[in-house]
């Protein structure tokens, strides 16, 4: 094989690796059969229809996009006064703060949720939507220091002395002068979080209860129970809603211009 064609070929089946299920998901989301197969049935688009139609699905697609916009900016909250303090500062402590900060990450989801089911809402009787909101919370944390942190670390720190040599308060360089700096590492954040959040599956599969359901558990146990294609329109839907984000993100706010 001629030695520029091989990478090229490469590229061209690892892409169609990355992105083949994603078009298998949409062609049988137009079927118009009774049940998920792939070739689709016919097309139709009663399927994507039908998805409006379930009142589960709009029930949890709300309380999902609720957890993580919620979840996500309590992380961001957190997470860059933590991040500025581990970067600018050098505490005693801190690779210890960084390491049990990133534990949610290294922990199996499945621990985790059995772990706050187990130790939180059963002994103590904690709300079902608080608990949810506490661990989303904390699983996107360690994505918001990281993400943020990076971001502090590659921003120079005599640009904020500066503005403190010259009258500005020290909350001040950092509202006015950090801040605008990091504005693509906390959106970086923001999405990589409300992402991980949305799409989270083994923590809500314990924290979930009577008339609380995130979607992707929503998902679930539809599929126990009816094998329709709806759930791969719900699916397609909610990748192109992924895809909208980014490109939004891009278009409205330069994304790529920070990063």
């Amino acid at each position: 094989m001629n030695s520029r064609l091989f990478p090229v070929t490469v590229l061209v089946l690892v892409t169609a690796f990355l992105i083949g299920p994603f078009f298998i998901i949409v062609a049988a989301s137009l079927s118009g059969g009774e049940t998920l197969a792939f070739p689709p049935q016919g097309l139709s688009l009663k399927w994507v229809a039908k998805v409006f139609e379930v009142e589960s699905f709009r029930e949890s697609f709300t309380m999902s996009m609720l957890l993580a916009i919620g979840g996500t900016a309590a992380a961001l909250a957190l997470g860059i006064p933590a991040s500025y303090a581990l970067s600018r500062y050098r505490l005693p402590f801190g690779e210890t703060v960084r390491t049990v900060v990133s534990l949610p990450i290294i922990v199996p989801g499945i621990i985790v949720g059995l772990a706050l089911l187990r130790h939180l809402v059963v002994p103590f009787g904690f709300n079902i939507t608080l608990a949810l909101f506490l661990a989303h919370t904390a699983l996107v944390l360690p994505y918001a220091v990281r993400v943020v942190s990076a971001s502090l670390n590659n921003l120079r720190s005599d640009i904020e002395e500066a503005a403190v040599l010259l009258g500005s308060s020290r909350s001040g360089a950092f509202f006015r002068v950090v801040m605008p700096n990091i504005r693509s590492g906390i959106l970086a954040a923001f999405i990589l979080g409300f992402v991980t959040s949305f799409n989270q599956v083994p923590v809500s599969l314990f924290l979930s209860g009577p008339g609380v359901r995130t979607l992707p558990i929503d998902m679930l146990s539809y599929m126990e129970i009816t094998y329709d294609p709806s759930v791969a329109a719900l699916s397609a839907l909610l990748a192109f809603m992924s895809i909208g984000i980014v490109f939004l993100a891009e278009r409205f706010l330069g994304f790529s211009r920070y990063v």
